[in-house]
């Protein structure tokens, strides 16, 4: 039995008459930008994680760097954000010429929040929290420190679609949420797709004209903007699948369950869940001290894994002039040495979870 580490097709096939006859209706339509279906979904997903307003945008990354741009911060000022984050997350900060400040993760993989106090200096002037692998941060302290230093908050909820901490969905405690649509999301576009969702009214009107070169009429530029437009197609095909995410969240959070239940292998250490922080299982996490021969073994039996991630954005190239070396964050160093994503996607079967059980078990 071959089993890849996710599925996109079994995605597509559950909702594939729905999702077909949207794609129909836009190419018909003869709207390609920034028409109904845009204004529809921003509507809708606002309506969905509980903020005013959505902007539609062409990425994640977009989202992040505009997040920045339109707040203000820039060359000199620095954001505290996690270490162990994929690196479109430090882009968000370095684009705007701001200078990241790293901070390690907790046990559950999102920001230490014991530790950010310590970084804040006269020149921090936001957080970035990132919700990592789909399982919301310890929101409380992080507002109630930037309430206390006046700073501003972005949220990287690029993993975290429908989680919620205290009840309260993620990308709404700060000043903007940042999502990704890119197809593998747990709500997931038929290619790039982003957006940002506050209960701002001025950041929603700048990054809408930010989103369209800049433009608040045509061929009249306020400012030097991006094209960053999520398009009429992948906005109609991302109203569907948000139709039905309550059901595929649960499908996910069913597959961590039985995965946390019938794994039992003390080589293997299982993700954890906060307490009141909502999970909705991006991915399926584990660590192990013995990771490169766990992969073979895995490929061998034909089941996929991916690292998420191995090299953390402080060691990686791009970042070499930050001046870090390898020793500078031990919890993250650590995290991409030993954590191992396992096949987790909407769509799998019982008999391919347990396929993937009994292989772990036996390792």
């Amino acid at each position: 039995m071959k089993i890849m580490p996710n599925r996109l097709d079994k995605g597509f096939f559950m909702y594939q008459d729905e999702l077909e006859q949207k794609a129909l209706e836009v190419l018909r339509s003869g709207w390609y930008i920034l028409g109904k279906e845009v204004s529809s979904f921003e509507e809708e997903f606002a309506s969905y994680v509980g903020a005013k307003y959505c902007v539609g945008l062409a990425s994640g990354l977009d989202a992040l760097w505009l997040a920045f741009r339109i707040l203000g911060i820039g060359e000199g000022d620095e954001v505290i954000v996690q270490a162990n984050t994929y690196i479109a997350s430090v882009m968000g900060i370095t684009i705007n010429h701001a200078t990241p400040v790293f901070v390690e993760p907790d046990e559950y993989y999102n920001i230490n929040t014991a530790e950010i106090e310590a970084k804040i200096t006269e020149k921090t002037k936001a957080i970035l929290v990132v919700h990592l692998y789909g399982q919301a941060s310890n929101m409380d302290e992080v507002v109630a420190l930037c309430e206390k230093y006046h700073l501003r908050l972005v949220e990287d909820c690029a993993q975290s679609h429908g989680a919620d901490y205290n009840g309260r969905m993620t990308g709404t405690f700060g000043d903007i949420g940042c999502f990704s649509f890119y197809p593998s999301k747990n709500l997931g576009a038929f290619g790039d797709a982003g957006a940002i969702v506050t209960d701002n009214e001025e950041i929603a009107k700048a990054m809408k004209m930010y989103r369209n070169y800049g433009s608040e009429k045509r061929y009249y530029n306020k400012v030097v903007g991006a094209n960053s437009r999520l398009d009429e197609l992948q906005a109609g095909l991302l109203r569907v699948r948000l139709k039905h995410m309550e059901e595929l969240t649960k499908e996910r959070q069913k597959i961590a369950s039985t995965y946390l239940e019938c794994l039992h292998n003390p080589k293997l250490i299982l993700p954890k869940t906060r307490e009141h922080a909502g999970h909705v299982w991006h991915q399926f996490v584990i660590q192990c001290g013995d990771r490169e021969a766990l992969i073979q073994y895995l490929d061998e039996r034909e089941i996929g894994s991916i690292i998420h991630y191995p090299i953390p954005p402080h060691l990686s190239e791009a970042y070499s002039y930050l001046g870090y070396e390898r020793g500078s964050f031990p919890v993250t160093e650590k995290y991409a040495d030993t954590v191992l994503s396992i096949p987790m996607y909407n769509g799998m079967t019982r008999e391919e979870q347990d396929y993937v059980i009994s292989c772990l078990n036996a390792f």
